[in-house]
């Protein structure tokens, strides 16, 4: 490949990797050649893969899932494009040569094509948090190590990396995240424990996959992101914090010593941030409609309930703990909610399997100590939450 910038998406199919691929094709429409996509993967949607793999000419295209591999050579069987599948393949993806990577994988399964990509010290764009769930600190030195550029994609982050200033990091007094509260913001605990995977997948902001969903309904998600911009920004716990605000205009809050606050504000679409990173350091033009606060009208605020939004409370404990709390917290969750999408247990049982599992996994003190170690974690922690569940 000649010319444009060269760009790989892991996860093209989910929610980012969609939004990601429409502002590529939206600019290389304008200027053809400006962006040069790489590699694809996807964990099993051969369809959309395949559509976005014809329409945008990788050289490499790979699936997480083995089983979808021959779907997906009958798809782009007679293409001169190279497919790929299973994790060995995901993490080829990934070190193949481009300037910036876009890290849309969900859950544990992203950590390793991520931290290959951040290895070969390029621009990284994240948006798989529980890379820093799991393995915040082994992450991080990793990003330090290599030289790699790490952009947050998250809206949250990406607006709190926009108006931190680092320079002055003596200075922060707190950081506090916005949550959209979800959709049962204003439910009760009874109505709650009736909640159906339709009603939970069903954000009140964004179009996004039915896991992230869940967990923004449960507010786990938040939890998640507090872990996240602890690693991110080096931010000690007891300044982190999170507030509930349902418009979704006001994405973070940075308060200064001096008495100071600094927002990022923004209409709810995340080709926002996306495009950020795509065009960091410089901005680019993204096709999002423009904030117009007269229009909005009004902006709210209020503290999460923590009693009838336990996950957000059992992360913050396990931000507080550090060592495997949040790894466990992490695994625990994906288990928690495949099981609920599945419909073998109600929406309030999720965190109490997450809750068992960090009671009877966690051991004080047992930071991970290596990838390997963090993924053993994660391991011992599923099966934990697998049989809290059969009991």
């Amino acid at each position: 490949m000649t010319g444009g910038r060269k760009l790989s998406v892991l996860g093209s199919t989910g929610s980012v990797g969609v939004n990601t691929v429409d502002l590529i094709e939206h600019h290389n429409a304008k200027a053809p050649g400006t962006y040069r996509v790489v590699a694809l993967t996807a964990k099993a949607n051969v369809r959309e893969l395949a559509a976005q793999a014809r329409r945008l000419q990788p050289a490499f295209v790979a699936v997480a899932e083995p089983s979808a591999y021959a779907e997906l050579k009958q798809e782009l069987g007679g293409t001169s494009i190279k497919l790929g599948a299973g994790g060995a393949a995901i993490e080829e993806a990934a070190a193949m040569e481009s300037d910036w990577v876009m890290a849309s994988i969900i859950g544990a399964a992203g950590l390793r094509p991520t931290l290959a990509a951040v290895s070969r010290g390029v621009t990284v764009s994240l948006a798989n948090k529980e890379c820093l769930v799991c393995a915040g600190d082994l992450f991080m030195k990793e990003v330090r190590r290599s030289g790699a550029t790490l952009l947050p994609v998250d809206s949250e982050h990406n607006a709190v990396f926009q108006v931190l200033d680092a320079r002055q990091s003596a200075a922060i007094e707190s950081v506090t995240l916005t949550a959209s509260g979800g959709p049962f913001r204003t439910w009760s605990v009874a109505e709650m424990a009736k909640v159906t995977p339709a009603q939970a997948c069903k954000h009140p902001n964004y179009v996004m996959g039915a896991k992230i969903s869940v967990d923004s309904a449960t507010l786990m998600n938040k939890g998640l992101e507090l872990i996240e911009a602890h690693h991110l920004f080096g931010t000690a716990p007891e300044r982190l914090g999170v507030v509930v605000h349902p418009q979704q205009i006001v994405h973070c809050l940075v308060a200064y010593r001096d008495g100071s606050v600094l927002a990022q504000l923004g209409s709810p679409d995340m080709r926002t941030p996306i495009a950020y990173a795509l065009g960091y350091p410089d901005r680019i033009a993204a096709p999002t409609a423009r904030l117009d606060l007269a229009q909005v009208g009004q902006l709210s605020f209020e503290k999460p309930d923590l009693e009838r939004f336990p996950c957000l409370a059992l992360a913050q404990h396990a931000l507080r703990e550090g060592g495997a709390a949040p790894t466990i917290l992490n695994a625990a969750n994906e288990v928690a909610v495949e099981a609920f999408l599945a419909g073998k247990i109600g929406f309030s049982e999720i965190a109490r399997v997450v809750e068992a599992a960090l009671t009877a996994c966690e051991s004080p003190g047992r930071a991970p100590t290596s990838i390997d170690d963090a993924l053993a974690i994660d391991a011992e922690a599923r099966a934990c939450a697998v049989k809290q569940l059969a009991n």
